[in-house]
């Protein structure tokens, strides 16, 4: 790949791939606070700015495996009625966000293919943009339900396992990364995910 292409790729990925992260990340701090959690706010988190929610290995490893993670928004759950519920509502938040973004960018390209109303240099690199974000949208939404810790789909098994399991289960936590980097090289995470987000892909696409 010439730098002609690389260059022309990161200016195609980088606009929906940074809004994807950010409105992610503000989805759970919107919630959380919603919920009584002061915390993200008072951290200035509940932003579009996306340098407040941008993880460096997050991105590097979007680079490298095209699978991402922002700087997860600080939530502390002694500000809930129920900290085990809100936190589950807390961690659906993100991936829900994402699913969200998806299908509006799925409009958003049916819309400009059906209604081509802009110039030709302008219309291809915007709806590339849009196709990029649903699948960039449903990427986060799938890798972000799996449960493995700090993943959001580990925070919603915990809220669903009785409480002893939950903190178990919590305790993996350290480990996950490194769980996560092994499941990628050995080709196991690629072939969980690859098929749901392709066929998700397809149902909003065709």
């Amino acid at each position: 790949m010439d730098i002609g292409s690389i260059i022309q790729q990161v200016v195609i990925l980088a606009p929906p791939f940074l809004f994807a992260l950010t409105f992610h990340e503000l989805a759970h701090g919107y919630v959380a606070w919603h919920l009584g959690d002061p915390t993200a706010k008072n951290e200035g988190r509940l932003t579009m700015n996306p340098l407040k929610h941008l993880d460096p290995l997050g991105v590097l490893a979007f680079i490298i495996m095209k699978i991402g993670w922002a700087k997860p928004v600080p939530v502390n759950p002694v500000y809930f009625k129920d900290p085990q519920k809100g936190m589950l509502l807390v961690a659906l938040a993100g991936p829900g966000a994402n699913v969200v973004l998806a299908i509006v960018s799925a409009i958003v390209v049916k819309t400009l293919v059906m209604f081509p109303v802009l110039p030709m240099f302008i219309l291809r690199p915007v709806a590339e943009m849009f196709v990029a974000s649903v699948w960039i949208n449903v990427m986060l939404a799938v890798f972000n339900c799996l449960p493995i810790p700090p993943l959001d789909g580990s925070k919603v098994l915990m809220g669903i396992l009785p409480p002893d399991m939950a903190r178990s289960y919590e305790k993996m936590e350290p480990f996950g990364f490194i769980l996560l980097l092994f499941l990628f090289y050995v080709g196991i995470l690629s072939k969980v995910i690859m098929p749901i987000i392709r066929y998700a892909n397809y149902l909003l696409l065709g």
